[in-house]
């Protein structure tokens, strides 16, 4: 406990921060100092790693996350492997970036989401949501030495809350501006996007999870091609949009609903994919891969549309995430979204493939600086809370 509070007590702190998402490519691990916390919050990144998983992890847990095909056993097991791959992303990471891991102050982990439930239904006459993530961050801590946070989502979830997206919060602390509005737009497995108006402050941020990032492309392109992803959108720009599958993929029920909104695999996951085949499998793989990547840019920006361009003009978009690399995804933003500035968020100082871990580093810094990281108009929560379960070594 003394450790803890020696820690709460400091104003610049060394971090690390930690993500697997949904697209369970393997584990992005950032090493951040931060100076400060709130929106006096100042960060400096010193190095920045990514730990693949071992072969054959993300199918075994992409089948954990499945209804009918997981196993509960499994699942525990799982639960204790990803904080021992943590752990070990933890001390690479030291390693490659020459300090001592006893130099480092707190650890922020999103652990790997299994199943996210953010609508209620009712068991034994209560009304329910869930979610979860394995990676137990108590497993971390022991196994690092370094007081660990981790199980974000659990919070606003209790509080009626979707428990995503967590990132705006970050948006908003590092990214808002005076002269400009601004939005941004990470493309991992699932899209979502920060909305900053000029001038924004903190109950000003919207945000919201717009539909599928890579999820879809990335298990076509498995299934069609034996690859995991689509470099570059290479194949994409191969091919051809056909008009009546993306009007159809337009109509769905997720991307159309008001926001607060979230959600992840267990909507545009092995199903979702299997109706696709079923329903326009007869049109070439090229062009099947081709609009369902368009879908992506087309639910960002209808999602703008409809929710967001009332509030005022655009003026800046900036990308992270995977789709930040398709060549094809950022021609086609710049095509929906003609007179805004539209780039890589390593135009902002943060590069696009390190910004989520870099954000549960300073998530993990805002929890033990006693600071509320949930936006309640953002995830529809009761009300604004502390996220994160402190774990000791």
């Amino acid at each position: 406990m003394k450790r803890l509070l020696n820690l709460v007590q400091k104003r610049t702190r060394i971090v690390i921060g930690l993500m697997s998402g949904t697209s369970v490519d393997g584990i992005d691990a950032a090493l951040v100092e931060i100076d400060g916390n709130g929106i006096d919050t100042k960060l400096h990144q010193i190095d920045f790693v990514t730990l693949p998983f071992p072969e054959g992890f993300k199918e075994f847990v992409l089948k954990n996350s499945t209804i009918g095909s997981s196993d509960v056993a499994d699942i525990a097991r799982l639960n204790f492997l990803l904080a021992q791959l943590y752990a070990e992303a933890v001390l690479m990471l030291c390693k490659h970036a020459g300090i001592n891991f006893q130099e480092v102050d707190l650890i922020g982990t999103h652990g790997q989401t299994i199943h996210h439930l953010p609508q209620r239904v009712e068991m034994f006459g209560k009304p329910v949501a869930a979610t979860l993530q394995i990676g137990d961050p108590s497993v971390v801590a022991k196994l690092t030495g370094i007081i660990t946070i981790g199980d974000f989502r659990a919070g606003d979830v209790a509080l009626g809350g979707q428990g995503a997206p967590l990132v705006p919060y970050f948006d908003y602390l590092l990214f808002r501006s005076d002269e400009v509005s601004r939005m941004l737009l990470n493309i991992g497995g699932i899209a979502n996007v920060s909305y900053l108006p000029k001038g924004c402050r903190e109950n000003d941020v919207l945000a919201f999870d717009t539909g599928p990032g890579n999820m879809i492309v990335d298990q076509l392109m498995q299934i069609s091609y034996k690859m995991d992803f689509d470099r570059d959108g290479a194949v994409a720009s191969s091919g051809n949009i056909q008009r009546e599958m993306l009007s159809y993929l337009m109509t769905d029920e997720f991307v159309t609903s008001s926001p607060p909104k979230s959600t992840g695999r267990e909507r545009y996951g092995k199903k979702y994919v299997e109706d696709i085949i079923n329903k326009f499998g007869d049109q070439s793989k090229e062009d099947i891969i081709a609009t369902i990547t368009e879908f992506t840019p087309a639910a960002v920006h209808e999602n703008f549309r409809m929710f967001l361009s009332v509030k005022g003009r655009l003026d800046e978009l900036y990308v992270s995430g995977g789709g930040a690399h398709s060549r094809y995804m950022m021609d086609s933003l710049k095509a929906h979204f003609p007179g805004v500035r539209v780039e890589n968020s390593e135009s902002l100082g943060i590069p696009s493939d390190a910004k989520e871990a870099i954000c549960f580093a300073v998530l993990a810094n805002e929890t033990v600086s006693g600071n509320a990281t949930n936006l309640p108009q953002v995830t529809g929560a009761s009300r604004a809370t502390i996220l994160g379960k402190i774990c000791l070594p």
